[in-house]
């Protein structure tokens, strides 16, 4: 026999000694890493292995105004979910489903007879009485969940500005969307315990996670605003049949958005779930969305630039027409202004004047002032879908160009662009952020968020902004505005009347008729802009078809907010009547409507009348604008 020395008897232990050591630390590293880093993904699968849980959906967070009216709220519901294990029999359990909720019994089986599921939702806004009924019948593997719906309390109400949820209460468009992760909240589960094929275990109790509902959401909005804004909308609709009208007003001082209304639309409550087109045209917002020739609302900026700039003249001259780079371009009158100082060029909306002004910055400054107005940019509001205005490359324009932008042609805006840019020159030169959201409050009552005005650059100067809103009072109360005229009130603005292009080319009898107004209303500057796209009929201009409108709005805003009328003298207007026009020439009717008391503007180069607006016998306020038509 061969003796073993000590020696490696010794090393023999100590390797299996070592062998041990490092099986224990491999171990004890796999029980660490299983426990500590694993243990919390591990408990999770194991509980979905024993439990079988239903989805208890969070109350989405309301909507409301700033001044407390809820727009949008949210109600129990109950779905019924079936674990077709656990039925005795599909036909049976389909049928008493269908008899005690009113619902169609083949789509009540054609969910549930499934295998190989753990659960199914057979039917969801089953109501409370219709759960009780069904739950008192005790049909095995039938269960039944709180759940929540979408409300909207005013219907049609600011349709596209508050934009709808899906069937999952998930945000499809407008504040629903855009703030989605602050109203939908956090979903709780209801858990029953099952073996492992998905049978409910003898004695097993139901467990609950209670959902976290979402946070209120406090906008903007003025809900008086808004009202006077939805039936003003809804009033231009009725009466021109257009393809859409619209109406936002804006906060100058601030950004704030106080009103946002739009048509066509549709009641938020009965969406037209099964006509794409139509619920897509309904949920569009046109004013944050579409961008347009803005026509003389867009003279606002050429004439601050021109004051900030100091190249307003004494004196301009308009026989009807520029001829910029061998092209003739028309006034909107086409026998002209003849002589006239800024403030009449300004009331007058005269193109000439705002091409001279163009022509007389240049490229580089008019394309400097564009940038700070921020055309051609996105204003950054805080709603889904925003486009960004269209403006010829500096490098392209030429003079007859600029001429034409000067008055609002050849450069395109969205509407909260443009009204954006618009109080920049009313509040002394600050362009600012709009917003329509206030401010987030949780659903225990923590605030989460306030929003505040947001400056992004500066325009003009608030000298220039002074002389400006002085110019723009002249426009409503001796101009092209007058139809925006407030008695007792002091309201400014500027119409714009644009020409529509399809294809590249003038579309003939197409127009998109626009007022932009602006007061002031409980120590606020109130811009609104109001845009009526394709008016129907002869009568487009936006002095009769739009700035009516804006007054109209203005008019219920200081009645509702108790702002006292301060006339001037003898500022309280007379009444005026429409004459008969029919039959008369240029230069009688124009007569006519003078000797009245009243304003006018025409169409057409015929040698009579054709037609006018409003009809004969209408009592009007002394000094409004009518309209009539040559042929």
């Amino acid at each position: 026999m061969r003796n073993i020395s000590h020696i490696t008897l010794k090393g023999r232990l100590s390797a299996a000694m070592l062998l041990i050591a490092l099986l224990f630390c491999a171990l004890s590293g796999r029980l660490f890493y299983l426990q500590a880093i694993e243990g919390e993904s591990l408990t999770d699968r194991a509980f979905g292995q024993w439990t079988r849980g239903l989805p208890m959906r969070a109350a989405r967070g309301e909507i409301v105004t700033s001044d407390g009216v809820t727009l949008a709220s949210s109600y129990d519901v109950f779905t019924v979910y079936v674990r077709p294990v656990e039925t005795e029999n599909v036909e049976e359990t389909a049928r008493a489903i269908a008899e005690t909720c009113g619902a169609e019994y083949e789509r009540i089986l054609a969910k549930i007879d499934k295998t190989g599921v753990s659960e199914v939702r057979a039917l969801t806004g089953a109501s409370e009485a219709q759960t009780l009924a069904l739950r008192s019948k005790g049909i095995a593997g039938v269960y039944v969940v709180a759940d929540s719906a979408r409300y909207y309390d005013m219907g049609n109400f600011a349709t596209q500005l508050l934009g709808f949820v899906n069937a999952d209460g998930v945000g499809q468009s407008g504040v629903e969307m855009y703030y989605d992760r602050y109203l939908k909240g956090t979903d709780g589960e209801a858990y029953t315990e099952t073996d492992l094929i998905g049978d409910k275990l003898e004695g097993s109790h139901t467990s609950y996670l209670s959902p976290i509902d979402g946070a209120t959401l406090t906008l903007t909005i003025d809900f008086t605003l808004q009202s006077l804004a939805e039936k003003a909308v809804r009033d231009a609709v009725e009466k021109y049949s257009p393809l859409s009208a619209s109406c936002l007003m804006m906060d100058a001082d601030t950004g704030e958005i106080l009103a946002m209304a739009g048509a066509p639309t549709y009641d938020l409550n009965d969406l037209p779930r099964d006509d794409l087109a139509l619920l897509l045209q309904g949920a569009k917002n046109t004013l944050v969305a579409d961008v347009y020739e803005p026509g003389s609302t867009f003279k606002i900026l050429t004439a601050a630039m021109g004051i900030e700039e100091g190249l307003i003249r004494d004196s301009y001259y308009c026989p009807g027409y520029r001829v910029v780079d061998g092209t003739r371009i028309r006034c909107w009158r086409s026998i002209g202004h003849g002589s006239q100082d800024f403030a009449h060029g300004i009331m007058n909306s005269c193109n000439c004047v705002f091409m001279d002004i163009a022509l007389s910055a240049g490229t580089e400054t008019t394309y400097d002032y564009l940038e700070k107005f921020g055309v051609g940019s996105r204003t950054g509001v805080d709603l889904p879908g925003e486009g960004a205005g269209i403006l010829l490359s500096e490098e392209s324009v030429k003079s007859v160009d600029l001429a034409r932008i000067g008055f609002g042609q050849a450069v395109a805006a969205t509407p909260i662009g443009l009204a954006t840019a618009v109080c920049s020159v009313l509040n002394g030169g600050k362009l600012l952020t709009p917003y329509v959201l206030s401010s987030v409050t949780t659903a225990d009552g923590a605030h989460a968020l306030d929003n505040s005005p947001t400056i992004k650059g500066a325009t003009v100067s608030e000298t220039t902004s002074a002389k400006m809103k002085e110019y723009l009072y002249s426009v409503v109360e001796e101009g092209g505005g007058k139809n925006a005229y407030v008695p007792g009130y002091r309201v400014g603005g500027k119409t714009g009347t644009a020409q529509k292009y399809e294809n590249g080319s003038i579309a003939r009898g197409k127009y998109v008729s626009s007022f932009v107004g602006f007061t002031e209303i409980g120590g606020r500057t109130v811009v609104c802009l109001f845009k009526v796209d394709e008016p129907q009929g002869y009568v487009y201009y936006g002095s009769i078809v739009a700035a009516p409108y804006v007054g109209q709005i203005f008019s219920g805003a200081f009645a509702a907010f108790g702002v006292e009328p301060d006339y001037a003298e003898n500022e309280i207007p007379a009444t005026a009547e429409m004459p008969g026009l029919f039959g008369l020439s240029l230069t009688q009717a124009a007569s006519a409507v003078k000797a009245a008391g009243l304003q006018y503007e025409f169409s057409g180069e015929g040698e009579s009348v054709i037609s006018q607006f409003p009809v004969e016998g209408t009592s009007l306020y002394e000094g409004a604008v009518v309209h009539f038509e040559l042929g």
